[in-house]
């Protein structure tokens, strides 16, 4: 006689790029047990299929295409699969800023933690009076790189970034889709863009929507309130 089978519950949710609703369920022990073994690895790479893996498999809506999603919106995807598979609730350990150095664990109900929409945030970057430069978000290579690595940004991976983030460039007349163009001939174009124009490239980094939440905590050394950012996913599970 084979074994029951369990029945595994469905949740819905909106994807905050698209605002599209999809369905998705758990993971199971199965796809939790190659998640911690990614995580333990500290491998870039075996994060990124990992997660990837993951994302697939719990979405049950068809036409979801994770190297298409944003990254905040693989964050919040993740973080709502993770706490329907494991808890509702996480306990971070978070420094006071205070003195720098007292560590207090803060337990976090997950629901409360959303994508914050800045209001000045644009894609569309003003070059000049004619040129435009379209953005689009960091890809799921970019997500891992910037949520499980420790190693520091250098130059040269902030200039891949931003190659990467390019989607095209555009006057009234003429567009130029980064798809066609070379390697070589996107880092001139970056390398030939004013100071000013670089600052507005890293404004749109700077005010992309992310996974973020707030929490106030006083310390118990000092007894100061301090009120604290999380921002990105891997904040919600140090």
């Amino acid at each position: 006689m084979p074994l029951p089978k369990i029945v595994t519950p469905t949740y819905e949710l909106v994807i905050p790029s698209s605002k599209k609703k999809v369905k998705y369920r758990p993971f199971l022990v199965k796809e939790e047990k190659v998640l911690i073994l990614a995580m333990e690895s500290q491998d870039p790479s075996q994060i990124a299929n990992a997660v990837k893996d993951v994302i697939k498999s719990c979405v049950l809506t068809r036409g979801i295409k994770v190297e298409d999603l944003s990254t905040f919106d693989i964050e919040y995807l993740f973080l709502n699969i993770r706490g329907k598979s494991v808890g509702e609730e996480v306990e971070v350990l978070v420094t006071c800023p205070d003195d720098g150095e007292t560590k207090v664990p803060v337990s976090i109900e997950l629901d409360s933690i959303h994508v914050q929409f800045d209001e000045s945030h644009s894609r569309d970057i003003r070059l000049d009076d004619t040129l435009t430069m379209r953005m689009k978000y960091p890809s799921m290579n970019e997500f891992v790189k910037n949520n499980f690595s420790a190693s520091e940004v250098n130059l040269e991976e902030t200039f891949n970034v931003i190659m990467s983030s390019i989607e095209q460039i555009y006057n009234e007349e003429e567009s130029w889709t980064t798809k066609d163009c070379t390697q070589k001939e996107l880092r001139e174009f970056v390398e030939g863009l004013s100071s000013k124009q670089f600052k507005e490239i890293e404004n749109f980094f700077a005010t992309m929507p992310k996974l973020s939440h707030t929490i106030n905590i006083k310390n118990p050394n000092t007894g100061v309130e301090n009120s604290i950012v999380l921002e990105g996913l891997a904040s919600f599970f140090g």
